[in-house]
């Protein structure tokens, strides 16, 4: 037996279904769920939602917003898939949030199976894992489209997109959270990414507000920050330095292929990169440096 199966399968009705949720068009009759069903933690709810393929970037984003959402005492809701919604569920964990699972499938047939831990912990910790599925209905290509507007329309501040494709799931909870009229928040990305397609064109058309900081989320009217604070000063790097940030705004290298372009010794670039790093002008992951 899986730990997560010790705690009861129980039955919610939709006249006891937080308000928001029984405002959506084909709301369920009933939801099943694992955990305590705290009304509580419906009040202030956050859906978060993505690419199953995240990115280093889409998690740099996760960990960057989720800090002041759970500030805010605000719940987040995904759909439990791996990539954006599982990052989503466990970041969520790790500041000591609550966090609310919608299934594609019933809740002892969940997808995708690694999650097992994941689920345990969203039940340990005062979450709830739910789906209007028969517990032993297993996820067809159907249901996980049809469990997206239970995750929008469980939504109270908004809808965030942070990546996704131009023909993503993603964009399906999008454009219902619009037909339930919910606040649709979407994070900008490279537009050489297709992992950022769908979220670049939500900002372009207009069906979403541009998130570039975590208060903006919360915040209809966006602030601009002082001009001095815009950038990072570079004005004291020395030469070795100036060559490195210039190569790295390019594109992310490893050390080895920084020597290999500027000619230099692997001391002199090990040194510079290791100061660089105390300064916080540069990051590393896997081996590889980024401009921070």
């Amino acid at each position: 037996m899986n730990e997560w199966e010790k705690w009861p399968i129980k039955i919610i009705e939709q006249k006891d279904f937080p308000k928001q949720l029984k405002e959506i068009r084909l709301c369920p009759k009933k939801l099943f769920y694992r955990g305590e069903w705290d009304k509580n933690i419906f009040d202030k709810v956050v859906a978060i939602v993505g690419s199953r393929q995240i990115t280093r970037y889409g998690k740099e984003i996760i960990e960057k917003i989720m800090p002041e959402i759970i500030s805010r005492n605000t719940t987040v809701i995904s759909g439990f898939m791996y990539g954006v919604d599982s990052q989503a569920h466990w970041e969520c964990l790790k500041y000591g949030g609550k966090t609310v699972a919608v299934l594609g499938s019933g809740l002892n047939e969940f997808y995708p199976t690694e999650n097992n831990k994941l689920y345990l912990n969203i039940l340990e910790t005062g979450g709830v894992v739910i789906s209007e599925y028969e517990p032993n209905f297993k996820a067809t290509v159907w249901s996980f489209p049809q469990r997206n507007r239970i995750v929008s329309g469980l939504s109270t501040v908004g809808v965030l997109i942070v990546e996704g494709g131009i023909k993503s799931g993603s964009l399906i909870t999008a454009k219902l959270g619009l037909e339930q009229k919910k606040k649709i928040l979407s994070v900008p990305g490279p537009i050489n990414s297709k992992t950022s397609q769908g979220t670049n064109w939500l900002i372009k058309t207009g069906a979403a507000k541009m998130v570039t900081e975590p208060k903006d989320i919360f915040e209809d009217v966006i602030s601009m920050p002082e001009q001095e604070n815009l950038f990072k000063d570079y004005s004291n790097l020395n030469e070795v330095e100036k060559i490195m940030i210039d190569l790295l705004e390019s594109e992310a290298l490893t050390g080895d292929e920084i020597c290999q372009i500027t000619q230099k010794n692997i001391t002199e670039i090990s040194t510079t990169l290791s100061m660089m790093l105390m300064k916080d002008l540069v990051t590393e992951t896997d081996g590889k440096f980024y401009i921070s």
